[in-house]
């Protein structure tokens, strides 16, 4: 398998995490969304929808969307489980992933924050404190959710889909220096994960295309 992606990506962060859980080996391909790659050909075909990650599977199909290609893995792969065999569970699970996936990131997606600056014209502070926003208010609705589910992980005691998605946002959220005291349980779950490689081993800065 290749895996298209951009080291800062916490979209490509989350598909990394659940490939080093599963022990499944890929190539790394650098994809630089600062430089405009991903609407560089051939990416740009092969991945119509011009963003990371994506992933080339072996016989040449490709997948996009970092849930959908994480839930993939997961069927194809089923050991060791990101989602609980329970339909409720497996429900409650999903639902603390959009939260982060559906709730905060697109707000705080690059191109969001490309279009603020440049095409409303918000300054750099502006554009922060909306990044800030998003993130703190998104992260005490997980905060919420993880006083019913969590326990070393944001499900029970084993690492799920959950917090393949939770990591990469408290990683985003230090790089703009966004408020996390309130969000206690959060964090015991974030320093849970980091203790585990395959949280910690494939974190932004330890890629093949990370920057100084």
């Amino acid at each position: 398998m290749q895996l298209h992606n951009f080291f800062r990506s916490s979209a490509s962060y989350r598909v990394r995490i659940a490939l080093a859980l599963k022990g499944l080996s890929y190539d790394y391909v650098p994809v630089h969304l600062g430089r405009n790659e991903h609407f560089a050909e051939p990416f740009a075909s092969d991945a119509n929808s011009r963003l990371v990650p994506a992933l080339k599977l072996d016989d040449g199909r490709w997948l996009t969307q970092s849930m959908a290609i994480i839930e993939y893995l997961d069927e194809t792969h089923p050991e060791p489980p990101l989602l609980p065999r329970d339909p409720f569970a497996r429900a409650q699970v999903r639902a603390l992933a959009q939260d982060i996936a559906c709730e905060i990131h697109p707000l705080n997606n690059l191109r969001v924050l490309r279009y603020l600056v440049n095409d409303l014209k918000l300054s750099e502070d502006d554009k922060t404190r909306w990044y800030r926003h998003w993130v703190e208010t998104g992260l005490a609705t997980v905060e919420r959710r993880l006083a019913q589910t969590a326990g070393r992980f944001c499900w029970g005691d084993e690492p799920s889909l959950a917090d393949c998605l939770l990591v990469p946002q408290i990683f985003n959220a230090r790089r703009f220096d966004a408020q996390l005291d309130h969000v206690p349980r959060v964090m015991l779950v974030f320093e849970a994960c980091m203790r585990l490689d395959a949280f910690a081993k494939t974190q932004p800065s330890h890629c093949p295309d990370a920057e100084g």
